[in-house]
């Protein structure tokens, strides 16, 4: 007997090192390890039946005024626009899934709303995510991939700082990209029919109101959003994640958004700090800021959609100030570190596209964008230079003005000298045009492409971006058939060796940011990447080095012999 255990340890030892070969487990058997039944045994529940449910006019949906906690012996489905009211709670446990259900109109499209006052608890463990999907999706990861915008997604609204105005950015019109005040300071969130207060972010500073930056929306760690976005009309569309004002007391930390029909997230002013991000597979932006957002960011992923199975042509950073183009103040100054974002290398525009560009800068941005590697897009940094519109240059210029070493006063050929928008130790791999000028939807993201002269020599020697045709040890190429979800190609998004971060800047010691002497979202020292264990990117095998491997190989939340049971017949394939 002896002898025998001897075997199953080593047999369980040697699993480790065995891919995720029970990856429909890790989604039918969600929780287990938590105590969670089952994903096919709960019992379902729609949300709109639920107690203290009320209807609201006009929002397709309605608030659960006692809050709600959903425990992972139930599936609930959002029927509808589910709003969680100033003062109240919306608990998630561990293992949980909340599906959303399809919606006869655009309008109608079901989503969860945190209100502004309300708060959301969705503390999720690495063994344990919680995962909103479609009503459709038998979790056991067979829910094809190109399934997107088939519920509304997360919204998120706070009482941060925004910079909207009533006069430059109003009165609320449905669908009009920017038009979104309804008063100075006060906005109703893009993708939404109506302004009504549940609708609303910011705080009305005319009725005399201030805005929190230390506002706190609650937890969302470990979750998973998969296949969302609604596009109510060109420029109005529910992102997967959506924050509206969000507060830096909100924790925001390994979240994933898979197969999005719009943007994965979008911050709309703010100053919420987000970390551990990625973003699979969306047809819009992967990481869209606006109206002010002055958060951080680090552990950043992001992967476009397979040419064969979407139409997606759109940014990995879409950097905006204001959709209006008003100069308002406080500007977008987010600090970002250590991000990977991979692009499909389309060349042509389509929708609201506007660049297809790694960073895409414009509306008088600002912001700090270090040691990231940008690959397969067609253009890396484009920064707009040209002003539209009445905007003057005197009053400041635009996004190229803030970057260029140039100095001003600003002019068609001066920067404003603020350099107060940063790009400095990123690395460009396989882009057409590195380094572009006013690459925009109105020229189908032409632009005017810099090769030399000044702005590259800031691009590349100053700023100490690299621009390459291929990295060692990294492969942005893969292949999906979007409907079985195989991946026959995965990439490879760890750089061997790793990339130098001599004479950049230091990553901040200040509490959120950690030590990270690498470019990129993943250490080519640390054995595996943190999507490993937890994500659906696991569950798909997306890309190499995922390791997770568990001994408890049926997610049961024990290791005994049924687990060595579905070893055995496993044993020397490839974890790759």
């Amino acid at each position: 007997m002896k002898n025998n255990s001897n075997v199953f340890k080593a047999a369980a030892m040697a699993a480790l090192t065995f891919g995720a070969f029970a990856t429909s487990s890790a989604q039918t058997n969600l929780g287990a390890s938590c105590g969670c039944p089952p994903v096919a045994s709960r019992t379902e529940v729609t949300v709109s039946t639920m107690p203290g449910y009320s209807a609201i006019a006009g929002t397709y949906g309605g608030e659960l005024t006692s809050g709600a906690a959903f425990t992972c012996d139930k599936t609930y489905i959002l029927d509808k626009k589910i709003y969680i009211p100033s003062g109240q709670t919306l608990t998630i446990q561990p293992g949980t899934v909340v599906k959303g259900a399809t919606a006869a109109t655009t309008a109608e499209a079901t989503a969860l709303v945190i209100e502004r006052g309300g708060k959301i608890i969705a503390n999720g463990t690495e063994s344990c995510p919680i995962v909103f999907t479609a009503q459709a999706d038998p979790m056991d990861g067979t829910y094809p991939i190109s399934n997107k915008g088939m519920w509304g997604g997360v919204v998120l609204l706070g009482k941060a700082h925004n910079n909207l105005t009533l006069a430059a950015n109003g009165p609320f019109t449905v669908g009009t990209a920017g038009k979104l005040a309804v008063a100075n300071g006060l906005g109703a969130i893009e993708g939404f029919q109506t302004s009504n207060p549940q609708d609303q972010f910011g705080v009305n500073l005319t009725a005399g109101e201030s805005f929190n930056d230390d506002d706190n929306s609650g937890i969302l760690k470990y979750v998973s959003i998969r296949h969302s976005g609604a596009i109510l009309a060109l420029g109005g569309e529910i992102n997967g994640l959506t924050l509206g004002s969000v507060g830096r007391g909100t924790t925001i930390e390994h979240i994933e958004i898979v197969s999005c029909a719009d943007d994965n997230i979008e911050f709309f002013g703010g100053t919420v700090n987000v970390k551990y991000v990625t973003g699979l597979f969306g047809n819009d932006d992967m990481f869209d800021w606006d109206l002010g957002w002055t958060g951080k960011a680090q552990f950043l992923f992001g992967m476009k959609s397979d040419n064969t199975f979407s139409a997606d042509s759109d940014n990995g950073f879409e950097a905006d100030n204001d959709d209006q183009k008003s100069n308002n103040t406080p500007y977008s100054h987010p600090v970002i570190y250590n991000a990977t974002l991979i692009g499909n290398s389309k060349a042509t525009l389509n929708t609201d596209n506007s660049a297809m560009a790694a960073i895409q800068a414009k509306e008088f941005t600002q912001g700090e964008i270090y040691n990231c590697i940008f690959a397969n897009f067609k253009n890396g940094l484009n920064l707009q230079k040209s002003i539209s519109g009445t905007r003057s240059y005197a009053a400041g210029g635009e996004a190229w003005h803030n970057w260029t070493n140039i100095a001003g006063p600003a002019s068609a050929t001066a920067g404003n000298g603020t350099n107060s928008l940063l790009i400095k130790c990123n690395t460009f791999v396989a882009m057409t045009n590195p380094l572009m000028n006013n690459a925009s939807l109105a020229n189908n993201g032409v632009g005017t492409a810099i090769t030399s002269g000044a702005d590259y020599t800031q691009f590349t020697t100053t700023d100490k971006n690299d621009v390459v045709t291929t990295l060692p040890g990294f492969d942005y190429n893969y292949t999906v058939n979007s409907t079985s979800n195989v991946f026959s190609v995965k990439n490879d998004v760890v750089p061997n060796p790793a990339l130098s971060i001599t004479g950049c800047p230091a990553v901040p010691v200040d509490g959120f940011f950690e030590p990270a002497p690498f470019r990129g979202a993943f250490s080519s020292e640390a054995g595996q990447n943190w999507l490993s264990d937890w994500s659906y990117s696991q569950v798909l095998g997306a890309t190499q080095g995922l390791v997770a491997c568990p001994t408890d190989l049926n997610f049961d939340g024990t290791t005994d012999v049924l687990d060595f049971l579905i070893f055995a017949p496993a044993f020397g394939t490839s974890c790759n």
